[in-house]
């Protein structure tokens, strides 16, 4: 019996790690804000954040025009945001910071 529990304990504690590192994250979409994007925009997490609210950038990412909005709030990294990487790799993490430090949120980053 104890097997059983055994085994099951660590298939649980497995899948919660999976899941876990599968989502989104707002701190690893600070740091790509950081490296690739704060010296290109010019100003910092906060303010690129703060271009919209929390609603609005949840609504752009369900209209599938999220690197269009981002494009808005920073131009200069248009070619960024068109990117694939971008699409594929980036857009969830970047979203997760701006919609965690969106200008209704009451949360500063500190970048």
């Amino acid at each position: 019996m104890t097997t059983v529990k055994k085994v099951a304990f660590a298939a649980i504690l497995g899948f919660g790690l999976i899941a876990t590192t599968a989502s989104a994250d707002a701190d690893k979409g600070k740091r790509i804000y950081q490296k690739k994007l704060k010296n290109v925009c010019g100003f910092s997490g906060a303010v690129f954040a703060a271009k919209h609210t929390q609603d609005e950038w949840a609504e752009a990412k369900e209209n599938g025009e999220l690197g269009k909005v981002m494009t808005e709030a920073c131009p200069a990294g248009a070619d960024f945001f068109e990117s694939a990487k971008f699409k594929k790799k980036f857009s969830t993490h970047l979203y997760d910071f701006v919609h965690d430090f969106a200008s209704d949120s009451g949360n500063i980053p500190s970048c």
